[in-house]
């Protein structure tokens, strides 16, 4: 136990609380390490015993061998090992294949895909990824039994107060000289709560006043990485509770604009707002995420158009996420906010890379969706996603 002790003294504490970004990523290096030492134990527990771990061949929506022709997998069906016949015959048992395919695609088209978490080859102790199997053995067992204990005992509580320290901050600030400053400091708090590990690179084309800045859109907290790395004013829809308060307090510090979704009076009222702070070049560049809804990491979906129809410059970003130290994905239709969060906060750390693409600007005879294609092509192309046109 003497090598936990030391990893929870000099690295565990000191990374959550951000002392240092090395340490952080020597952290990360070491989680590494314990989560490649951890799959090779259960593999070889797994071959031991005999038993298959489950391994996708898509994303893990459904689970189906390797396509072969459909002759064959009739023939295979019927239960007849003879070779087919020179003339193919039709048999009442023959809708049962067609039927399988037709709901296999349903189950995993590329759409259905984008809105369930990835599933990892590697476990990272974390029950998502190959649930169970760390019952393979009984150093499986116990190692998991001491990521728990980090996680909820350790890493939880210090997160949660460092997420509320930067909440209280964020909501008190007011309007004055030292705004921006105050602004950045929050973020970075809420950052730091979070043990994330940013890589940005491009810096040179960070979005500017006067612009507007879109991203691919994976969970909430793609503001906070990106606000850790310069102001924005945000467009969104209007909530209540706590997260209103923070809205209410964010608006009388900076220009941020929101709107009522179901209202179509305040839809054609932001269009006119965001064409108002995009010609006032003494504003922050605005952030939009034009999916419009979270997407699992692997693809960009289409974007809408209306960020894309007001005549200014467009500052592409791409964000990726690492899965292997816990999922950025947020399932609005399984997880509430709540529920995400503590997820979130009890992950190993959240470890993306963040890419700040060259200025665009629609082309002469280019309509609003052929833009917003081509701006989605280019970040889908830089963070290694799929390009999707649904």
């Amino acid at each position: 136990m003497v090598w936990f002790t030391l990893l929870f003294v000099f690295i565990i504490v000191p990374a959550v609380l951000g002392v240092s970004l090395g340490i952080r990523r020597l952290y990360i290096v070491t989680l590494l390490k314990v989560f490649e030492w951890a799959t090779s134990r259960m593999e070889m527990g797994a071959k031991e015993k005999n038993q298959q771990l489950y391994k996708p061949y898509s994303s893990g929506i459904i689970a189906k061998e390797p396509p072969s022709s459909w002759q064959q997998e009739i023939q295979d069906l019927r239960g007849s090992a003879s070779c087919l016949r020179s003339e193919p015959e039709f048999e009442m048992a023959d809708i049962f294949y067609f039927c399988r395919r037709g709901v296999e695609s349903i189950m995993d088209d590329e759409v259905t895909k984008c809105f369930s978490a990835q599933e990892l080859e590697s476990w990272n102790l974390l029950t998502r990824s190959n649930y169970n199997f760390r019952h393979i053995s009984l150093r499986l067992t116990v190692l998991w039994g001491l990521g728990v204990l980090i996680r909820y005992g350790v890493l939880l509580p210090l997160r949660s107060e460092h997420n509320c320290f930067g909440i209280m901050v964020h909501v008190f600030r007011l309007k004055f000289f030292l705004s921006e400053k105050v602004h950045l400091m929050c973020y970075r708090i809420c950052v730091r709560a979070l043990t994330a590990i940013i890589t940005y690179h491009n810096r040179e084309n960070k979005p500017k006043n006067g612009g507007i800045c879109v991203a691919n859109h994976t969970t909430p907290i793609d503001v906070i990485i990106l606000a850790n790395d310069g102001c924005y004013s945000m467009v969104g829809q209007v909530h209540g509770g706590l997260m209103g308060m923070i809205q209410r307090a964010m608006v009388r510090s900076s220009p941020h604009i929101w709107f009522e979704r179901s209202e179509v009076k305040d839809r054609h009222l932001v269009a006119k707002r965001l064409g108002d702070h995009v010609a006032d070049k003494t504003k922050q560049p605005i952030l939009i995420f034009p999916e419009g809804t979270c997407i699992n990491n692997t693809s960009v979906m289409m974007f809408k158009k209306g960020s894309f129809e007001i005549g200014c410059t467009v500052y592409p970003v791409a964000i990726k996420y690492d899965p292997r130290f816990g999922d950025a994905f947020w399932n609005s239709s399984k997880f509430g906010m709540v529920n995400y969060l503590l997820r979130m906060m009890s992950s190993w750390a959240i470890v993306c890379s963040v890419w700040y693409l060259p200025p665009m600007n629609r082309e002469e005879g280019e309509d609003a969706v052929q833009f917003a294609n081509r701006v989605k092509a280019a970040i889908a192309a830089q963070g290694g996603l799929v390009d999707l046109i649904w």
